[in-house]
């Protein structure tokens, strides 16, 4: 479906908003919620007082039903075609490629020639894929929904440089083939984490540490909260 999970967005944006991209492309972009929600995070927080969009971001979407007005205000460009296809000949290279409950839809070998073209020619990518796929065949008449693929944290790590934020139920893993652009985002999510915690919880977790059982108990509470 024209969708993606919504218990990590949270996590996703995070990570987009420390790598700061001033061009993305989001492949599979479905509904286009994370076009609206780089548009708003990447633009309009960035301290500007102008309504005006001055980052580069593009999608692909390969079902033309999908392809809504939302669409044609949020990117810049919309490519209506299969991403294997494209990716060789992508005119732009961009910071960030998002493949966000997408690649689980390609075969296995057309998964890793897709990465390793994008890693060739771009400087990251953001992949989120369910750790199990859920059956899954065509939706709304868009043959593309079916689940084909299963990944795991080895195949992505042997493609590139990566970094993974944990997570439950999905594999959510930055990858690049510059080792730099990883070691800078390990530090930017660090600085981004650390502002965005409330100071109650900071002080909290420096008093666990005295009490003896208190920080298994405060690690307990955080996992039945999120």
């Amino acid at each position: 479906m024209p969708s993606s999970q919504y218990y990590h967005i949270s996590k996703l944006m995070e990570m987009i908003i420390s790598l700061d991209p001033k061009s993305v492309l989001d492949i599979g972009s479905g509904f286009g919620k994370f076009g609206v929600l780089c548009r708003e995070y990447l633009e309009l927080w960035d301290g500007r007082q102008k309504y005006e969009f001055e980052r580069r971001i593009d999608c692909v979407e390969v079902f033309q039903k999908y392809i809504t007005p939302l669409h044609k205000y949020v990117y810049d460009n919309i490519y209506n075609e299969n991403i294997l296809d494209i990716a060789p000949r992508l005119n732009v290279s961009y910071d960030l490629i998002l493949l966000i409950d997408v690649l689980e839809h390609f075969e296995k070998n057309d998964g890793i020639l897709l990465l390793k073209t994008l890693l060739q020619n771009h400087g990251c990518i953001l992949v989120s894929t369910p750790k199990i796929p859920t059956p899954q065949q065509d939706a709304f008449g868009n043959v593309y929904e079916t689940h084909r693929s299963a990944w795991s944290m080895q195949e992505l790590q042997s493609l590139g440089f990566s970094a993974f934020i944990s997570d439950d139920v999905s594999l959510i893993c930055l990858l690049s083939s510059n080792k730099k652009e990883v070691d800078l985002f390990n530090e930017r999510i660090k600085v981004l984490k650390k502002h965005g915690k409330p100071p109650i919880e900071i002080r909290l977790k420096k008093i666990a540490r005295h009490i003896p059982g208190a920080s298994r108990a405060y690690k307990r509470l955080l996992t039945i909260k999120s």
